[in-house]
C-alpha cells in the first residue's frame, strides 16, 4: 500500500489557512496560462484580448465548479455556515460546473470582442486540462477524491488526520491519481493535434475525452448511485457528450457555410 501523510493545510495564521488545494489552483492557472498563451497568439488572439477575458473566465470557473459541487451535497451545513459555499480552497469542486461557466464566458467574450468562438474554446481547452491536472494533485493531498476501499498494491492510505478520507487506516482506490493520469493523456493528445486540426476540434476532443473518462473513472469512485446504476457525474457526462456533439455539428455546419460563401 502507498501511505500519504501530508497535511492538507500548509500553515495557519489565526483563522487564515494556506492549503495545498488552493495553492495547486494558483499553480495550475499560472502554468495553464503559460502553455495556452503561445497557442492563442498563434491563432491571432492578442494579449490585450486575453487580459479582458482571463479574470472573468477564472472567476466563472472557480464559482461554477464550487456551486455545482455544493448543489449536489446536503444543504444543511451550507445553510448553517453559508461562508463555506464559496470556500473552494477547502476542496470540493465539480469540474463540470467550471466547464459550463467558462464556456458561457468565452461565448460572450468571443461575441463582444469579435474573436472566433471556436478558437477561444480551443485555447480554453488547453488551459483547462493543464489547470485540472494540478487541481487533482490538490485533491490527492486532500483525500477528497477517492475510490472504494481496496487491497490493490497501489491503494492509498490517507494517514493524515486532517485529510478528508473517511478513514485514515485503510487503503482506497486513488481516484484523484486516475483523474490526473487522464489529464496527462488528454493534454498529450491536444498538444499533438493543436497544429493539425480546424478550430473547435481541440475543445470537442477535450470535452469528449473528459466526459468519457468520467464515465469510466466513476466506476471506482466512491459516490452515490442515483439512477440506473449510474452516479451523478456519469449521468452528467452522458448528457454533456450528447449536447457537445449537437452543438459542434451546428457550429461546424455554420462555419462550412461561411467558408463556402467566401
Amino acid at each position: 500500500m502507498i501511505v500519504i501523510n501530508i497535511n492538507p493545510v500548509i500553515f495557519s495564521l489565526g483563522p487564515i489557512s494556506l492549503r495545498w488545494y488552493g495553492l495547486m489552483y494558483v499553480v495550475g492557472i499560472t502554468v495553464g496560462l503559460l502553455i495556452a498563451w503561445p497557442y492563442a497568439r498563434s491563432k491571432g488572439i492578442t494579449w490585450t484580448q486575453i487580459e479582458k477575458i482571463l479574470i472573468w473566465a477564472i472567476l466563472a470557473g472557480l464559482v461554477g465548479a464550487r456551486l455545482y459541487y455544493v448543489i449536489q451535497q446536503p444543504w444543511g451545513p451550507y445553510i448553517s455556515e453559508p461562508w463555506h459555499i464559496l470556500a473552494f480552497w477547502e476542496g470540493g469542486m465539480a469540474f463540470y460546473g467550471a466547464i459550463f461557466a467558462v464556456v458561457i464566458v468565452l461565448l460572450i467574450a468571443g461575441w463582444r470582442l469579435k474573436i472566433s468562438t471556436l478558437k477561444l474554446l480551443d485555447v480554453g481547452a488547453l488551459f483547462a486540462v493543464v489547470g485540472q491536472f494540478f487541481g487533482r494533485i490538490g485533491n490527492f493531498i486532500n483525500g477528497d477524491v477517492i475510490g472504494y476501499p481496496t487491497n490493490l498494491p497501489w491503494g492509498v492510505v490517507y494517514a493524515n488526520p486532517n485529510s478528508f478520507a473517511p478513514r485514515h487506516d485503510i487503503a482506497y482506490q486513488p481516484a484523484a491519481a486516475y483523474e490526473a493520469l487522464v489529464d496527462v493523456l488528454l493534454f498529450g493528445l491536444l498538444w499533438w493535434l493543436r497544429k493539425k486540426v480546424k478550430p473547435g476540434i481541440l475543445c470537442f476532443v477535450y470535452i469528449l475525452g473528459y466526459s468519457l473518462s468520467q464515465i469510466i473513472v466513476f466506476v471506482w469512485r466512491d459516490n452515490e448511485v442515483v439512477f440506473l446504476g449510474l452516479k451523478q457525474a456519469q449521468l452528467t457526462a452522458i448528457g454533456v457528450i450528447i449536447v457537445a456533439v449537437v452543438i459542434f455539428l451546428v457550429l461546424f455546419r455554420q462555419q462550412r457555410k461561411l467558408t463556402d460563401k467566401t
